[in-house]
């Protein structure tokens, strides 16, 4: 039977591959984006995750056309990086805003859905810096740092509803993001990661969809890193 999945800012980079992975897999899959146009070949629905109606109408929209989320993936997220001294609190509130306060408004929505289910999976996209740091991300791996706190939380709460809700954090990925590193800069990343590369997107894509999987359904609350061994999950 195929499933209802939507992804959070799933037009470019990992939430693309990670909604491509899933569509492949047969299921119902739609993305949530700002801007532009949706995906080709992906059902799309504009959404402000930092916007409670917003996400309200999104949801409602997916439910109409292909039923009550079962798989949520929390990937829309931005970064605002800046050393601490300098960080202004737009930077700090409007990274918070999107990564922490948006995951935290979809899984709430989602959940009902899921607890009349009395089934769902909640994957959120953290990264290796939520528990490893990085300088001039104090905003942004703070928000990463709190998904982790949400997904415990959320386990202990509705894990016996058959509800599970893990973090799949990874590291340096060729992304559109990490493209535009200066050269030196990627070297030093590379010689940090054991792994002795930056990750591909389907590295990741393919950590959620098992985390998603019936196959994980005794995972619950974890963090999965999928870094190239740069953090281990810490």
């Amino acid at each position: 039977m195929p499933r209802s999945v939507l992804v959070t800012g799933g037009n470019r980079g990992i939430g693309l591959a990670i909604a491509r992975a899933f569509a492949a897999d047969g299921d119902a899959v739609t993305v949530t984006y700002r801007s532009g146009e949706p995906p080709e070949g992906l059902a799309g629905v504009r959404c402000d995750v930092t916007d409670t109606a917003s996400v309200d109408a999104a949801f409602a929209e997916v439910e109409a056309n292909q039923g009550p989320v079962e798989v949520l993936v929390a990937n829309a997220g931005i970064t605002k990086d800046q050393l601490l001294m300098r960080m202004s609190d737009e930077e700090w509130d409007s990274v918070i805003q999107t990564n922490l306060a948006g995951a935290f408004r979809t899984v709430r929505r989602a959940s009902k859905g899921m607890i009349r289910l009395k089934k769902g999976r909640i994957v959120l996209i953290g990264s290796v810096v939520g528990l490893y740091g990085s300088p001039g991300q104090v905003n942004y791996s703070a928000t990463k740092a709190g998904l982790v706190g949400i997904a415990r939380s959320v386990t202990r709460e509705i894990g016996s509803r058959g509800i599970t809700a893990n973090v799949v954090a990874p590291g340096f990925v060729e992304t559109d993001m990490t493209a535009v590193l200066p050269e030196d800069r990627k070297k030093a990343y590379v010689a940090a990661i054991p792994a002795g590369r930056f990750g591909q997107v389907a590295d990741i894509a393919a950590a959620v969809t098992f985390i998603a999987s019936d196959a994980a359904g005794y995972i619950s609350g974890a963090v999965i890193p999928v870094d190239g061994g740069l953090g281990m999950g810490h």
